[in-house]
Order: structure tokens, then C-alpha cells, then sequence
């Protein structure tokens, strides 16, 4: 079991689980024209992938690269030390690629079709950890898209390639055709730029490195006389020079386990290479899903506003019922006080006027009559209360006409049939019966609200200092009539009669006091009543008009288009995925990368 933690296992069952990951991802990408060049890429990347893993154990497929005449023949012949291919000045340039294996070796076991290919079996030590795959030259003058061109042929073999050895001459290291060819192959292979022709040519290494370096880290550049070294190859000669260099960095970079960790490492570049060339794609069409978004923001905000008013509409309409009920809710609150009882009396006077009336019931036409004028009271009461909860129905059901509906929908299917969504389904139909939820969802939500409006303006109007203040003047009228009455009583009568305090007493008050009194006691009520519930209703006005504000707001419309919306918001969190999937990518080649490997290799698209 600690064999599996050993860093390459670690790391190549972490490529696995990426690998699936990306698969899985791949699987569950919603319908989308990106999405639909996005599976055709993964796709692709599977089949280069499966071909590795074919491979997996069999040594490395080393491929030269380059145009006429710079020397990959005998650069191959160089490296195993004896002719096994033709260079280009004995033959003509269109010919079948030249594979150079061990006699244990055959195409079939190297995941390559053996009829695209003329084998050469050499026991050679050179090939005792690679193959040698001498490729056709891609810039000659031919039809690149027949199926019979070089070009054709080269395509077909890169991506069984693990290394490229590129070669280039001081006239030919830019080839344009070589550059193309080299950038659609190297995401998927090691580098190694060899400079071929030092006999006769100048060293541009310098320059083709800086040519180089925008798109690739080219690691170690190598110029080399490939007939030189052949001939000393054939003279026993052990490699020396530049060329010994060359032979030695091959050994090192490509013998033992080295297999494993540079198939590991094209794995993770035509990885990252097929995620950014995804996350391109995708990041094209966001701007477009962009403009859907703020379409149905706009849209929902112009039916919202709609909704609101109407909304506004039916509170005016209904703000007694609400009022009442706010009084309901601060009595409830305020607990036993005498200006409690005040607003008790108040909020219930068509109750209290009943109660007393059936008090003075005497006969059963007295009591129908009642009856009947009860019965109308509560009815109306409790018609007033429907009125004030169907209110949001009301505004719901006279808010979107068929036409602005209509409108919102070819406004919004205009942009997604610019951003290549399905819209084949009827979106008016769709958006019907959407704004029907809206309209449950909004009535629902407005009701809530509403009464949270009414608990809070009570809560806020049942504090301290309220009660206080209201309690304070009302106590202070009783206080001053209970002093003018028990001052005549006790000291005015009573007292100055008994201890002749007073030489002529008072008589009592009679019931012209009490009655100035009560009335006097109604006004002051109903002074501070009328004050309280004006400062009732301006606190519940300011809280509705802050309500009905929000309403305006897109949200209020949020159930309108929400089909659309998902598909938008499965888009990008497909994308957020895939950004995901290319750090962690990211993360791996850098973990592979801390191996040290002098191999080149193609930068990150885009980096």
C-alpha cells in the first residue's frame, strides 16, 4: 500500500481522476453551440489519449520534424549509426515515413498502422529505449489536403509521437509550413530543436531561440554535422562534440522510467492545451449569454414596476383595513395602561356601541333588528379584510396584458437565438404560465411582507418612550380632575366644615362637573387618539412606500423566464468547471514539471 503513495503512482492516479473528471464534465455540458466544439475537443483528446495508453509500455516514438532538406534522414542514420533510411539527395522527397525499431518491435504493437508506415528492424543500442520515426517532409509542393500528401501522412503519425526532434538549417529554422505543422503537433509531444548542417551553415541558435520563445520553452538547442557523426559511427568512433552532446542528453532525458514521465507530461500539455482551447470557446459566447441575462433583468424590471403600481394601487385603495389592523396590533402590545384602554376603546367602539345596544334590548324585534344590524357590521368588517388580503391577486390580475407579455418574449428569444440557445419550444406559451407563478410567488411574498410591515411599525410605535409620552398627558388630565374633585370634596366641603378651616365651605360639585369632565376627558381621547393613529399611519405610508419600492425591483418578476435562466446559469457554472479542471491541470504539470526535464515543449495556449 506505501508503493501507491510513491510520488509517480501519486501523480499519475491523480491524472486519472482528472482525466474521469474532465470526462464527467464533458458528459453533463448543457446544450450550447460551444458546448458542442467543447465534446468534439474532449473527444478528440480521448482517442490521442487512449493511442498513449496502448503504447503505455512500449518505448518511445522519437519523430523528426523539419522541412526539405534539413537533414532528418541523416540525422536518423546519425543517431543509430548506420544507414537504415535514405537521406533526401538519394531519393525523391514523397515517400511513406521510415520506422527504425528493434527486431522485437512492430508497428502494430506501437498503436501505428503498419501499411502507413516502412519498417526497419536494426538491433541497435541506440533503440533500446525509443523508436526512431523519420517523417516526410511537410513543405513540399503538393496538396496538403490529399489523402496521399506528406502532409497528410505526417498528421496522421504526429500524434503517436512522444518525442519531436526538429530540425531546421540557418535558411530554413523559420518554415512556415514546418511552424504550422509543429504547433498543431507539439502540444501533445517533448521537444528537442536540433540545428543540423554545421559543416556549412552558421549558428542561428541564438536567433531560432528567440524566434522560439513566444510560443515554446525550447530547452537545450543542439547543432550538429549528422554525416560527420555518421562516419565516425561506421569508424567506431564514440560521439563526440556536439553531437556526443546531443546523444548524451537523449539518454538522459529519454532512458529508464523516463517513458512514463514524459507520456505523463504530454498527457497533462494536450490537456491543458484541449481545456483553454475549451475555455475559448466558451469565454466567445459569454458575452451573449451576457446580454440574455440583462435582457431578462430589463424585461422583469419593466413587469415589475408594472406589478408594483397596481400593487400601490389596491393598498391606497385598501389602507383603512390596514390601519386597523396596525391599531389591532399595537393594543395587542401595549399591555394594560390607561391609554391602552383608551385605544382599546377605540379600536373596538362598533363592538362596545353593540354591546350596549344589546343591553337595551327589550322585545324580540328589538333583538332581530340586533341582529341584523350586527350581522352587517361584522360583514362588512370581514369583506373589508378580503378586500385588503386580495389585494396582491387583484394587482397580480390587472397587471400584465397579453401584449406586454408578447413583447418580453420576442425581446428575450431574440437574444438567445443570437447566443445559438434552443428556442424551438413556444416561449409565449412558456412565459404564460410562468407569469402565473410569478403572480402566486409575488402574492404570497407580498402578503408576508406586509404583515412584517405591520409587526414592525407596531413594535416600533409600542416603545418606551411612546408609551410614555401618550400615557404621560392622558394620566396628567385625570391626575388634575381627580385634584379638583377631591380637593373640593376633602378640603373645599369636608374638612373646612368639620375643623371651620374654611369660613364659608364649598358645596359639593354637582353633575354639571361631571358631565363637563367627561366631556372634557372624550376631547383630550380623542386628541391623542387622533394623533397616535396619524402617527400610526404615517409610519405604516412610509414602510408601504418603502415595500412597493422593492417591489420594482427585478426580483419581484424573478418566477418570469426562469426555464431560460437555468440553462444561462448551468452555462456557467459548466465554465467555472472548466476553469477548475484547467488549475488543476496546471497544478500537476508543475508538480511534473519539478522532475527537472531539459525536453522543449509548447507554452500554454494563451499563457
Amino acid at each position: 500500500m506505501a508503493e501507491l503513495e510513491t510520488p509517480p503512482l501519486k501523480l499519475l492516479a491523480e491524472i486519472d481522476a482528472l482525466l474521469g473528471e474532465v470526462q464527467r464534465w464533458r458528459d453533463q455540458l448543457p446544450d450550447w453551440p460551444a458546448s458542442r466544439y467543447v465534446r468534439a475537443a474532449v473527444d478528440r483528446l480521448t482517442a490521442r489519449i487512449d493511442a498513449v495508453r496502448i503504447r503505455c509500455e512500449a518505448p518511445l516514438i522519437v519523430a523528426t520534424l523539419g522541412g526539405t532538406g534539413t537533414g532528418k534522414s541523416s540525422l536518423v542514420n546519425a543517431l543509430v549509426g548506420q544507414v537504415v533510411t535514405t537521406p533526401g539527395k538519394q531519393r525523391p522527397t514523397t515517400r511513406k515515413p521510415v520506422l527504425v525499431c528493434r527486431p522485437n518491435l512492430s508497428p502494430t504493437l506501437l498503436g501505428i498502422d503498419p501499411a502507413a508506415v516502412e519498417t526497419v528492424h536494426v538491433d541497435a543500442p541506440a533503440l533500446r529505449d525509443l523508436v526512431l520515426l523519420d517523417c516526410p517532409d511537410p513543405d513540399t509542393a503538393e496538396d496538403v489536403d490529399a489523402p496521399q500528401s506528406n502532409t497528410a501522412r505526417l498528421r496522421a503519425l504526429l500524434p503517436h509521437c512522444d518525442v519531436l526532434l526538429v530540425t531546421g538549417t540557418q535558411q530554413k529554422y523559420r518554415n512556415a509550413r514546418v511552424t504550422d505543422e509543429l504547433a498543431a503537433a507539439a502540444p501533445g509531444a517533448r521537444l528537442v530543436f536540433v540545428q543540423t548542417h554545421a559543416d556549412v551553415n552558421d549558428d542561428v541558435r541564438e536567433d531560432w531561440r528567440q524566434h522560439l520563445t513566444d510560443d515554446y520553452t525550447p530547452g537545450q538547442m543542439f547543432f550538429v554535422d549528422s554525416v560527420a557523426a555518421l562516419n565516425d559511427a561506421q569508424a567506431g568512433i564514440a560521439p563526440r562534440g556536439e553531437f556526443g552532446r546531443l546523444v548524451d542528453h537523449l539518454q538522459r532525458e529519454l532512458s529508464g522510467s523516463a517513458a512514463h514521465r514524459i507520456r505523463r507530461a504530454n498527457v497533462l500539455d494536450l490537456l491543458d492545451e484541449t481545456l483553454a482551447a475549451c475555455q475559448t470557446r466558451m469565454n466567445d459566447g459569454l458575452p451573449q449569454l451576457t446580454q440574455i441575462e440583462q435582457a431578462i433583468a430589463e424585461q422583469r424590471g419593466k413587469l415589475a414596476a408594472k406589478l408594483a403600481s397596481q400593487m400601490n394601487e389596491e393598498l391606497l385603495v385598501t389602507r383603512r383595513s390596514w390601519e386597523t389592523r396596525l391599531l389591532g396590533e399595537v393594543t395587542g402590545r401595549w399591555g394594560l395602561s390607561p391609554f391602552a384602554l383608551v385605544l382599546r376603546a377605540y379600536h373596538g367602539v362598533g363592538g362596545l356601541v353593540s354591546g350596549a345596544a344589546l343591553w337595551r334590548v327589550r322585545t324580540t324585534a328589538q333583538l332581530a333588528l340586533w341582529g341584523a344590524l350586527e350581522g352587517a357590521r361584522r360583514l362588512r368588517s370581514h369583506s373589508e379584510d378580503r378586500t385588503a388580503d386580495d389585494a396582491g391577486v387583484r394587482a397580480v390580475a390587472g397587471s400584465w396584458e397579453e401584449s406586454e407579455l408578447r413583447t418580453a418574449a420576442i425581446i428575450v428569444e431574440g437574444y438567445a437565438h443570437d447566443a445559438g440557445l434552443d428556442t424551438s419550444r413556444n416561449m409565449m406559451r412558456e412565459l404564460t404560465r410562468e407569469a402565473t407563478e410569478a403572480g402566486v410567488q409575488f402574492v404570497t411574498r407580498a402578503s408576508g411582507e406586509l404583515q412584517d410591515v405591520v409587526q414592525r411599525v407596531a413594535a416600533r410605535q409600542s416603545g418606551w418612550f411612546v408609551r410614555l409620552w401618550y400615557e404621560t398627558w392622558l394620566v396628567a388630565l385625570l391626575g388634575l380632575l381627580v385634584y379638583r374633585l377631591g380637593k373640593n370634596f376633602f378640603y373645599d366641603s369636608w374638612l373646612a366644615y368639620e375643623f371651620g378651616w374654611i369660613a364659608d365651605p364649598k358645596p359639593l360639585l354637582g353633575l354639571d362637573f361631571f358631565v363637563a369632565a367627561g366631556f372634557l376627558i372624550l376631547l383630550w381621547c380623542g386628541l391623542l387618539v387622533t394623533l397616535f393613529t396619524r402617527r400610526l399611519r404615517r409610519g405604516l405610508r412610509a414602510e408601504i412606500a418603502e415595500l412597493t419600492t422593492s417591489w420594482t425591483q427585478p426580483t419581484s418578476a424573478g418566477a418570469l423566464f426562469v426555464e431560460l435562466e437555468q440553462r444561462i446559469r448551468a452555462i456557467r457554472r459548466s465554465h467555472e468547471d472548466l476553469e477548475r479542471l484547467g488549475g488543476e491541470t496546471r497544478r500537476l504539470q508543475g508538480d511534473l514539471a519539478a522532475t527537472g526535464s531539459q525536453l522543449g515543449r509548447k507554452e500554454r495556449l494563451g499563457a
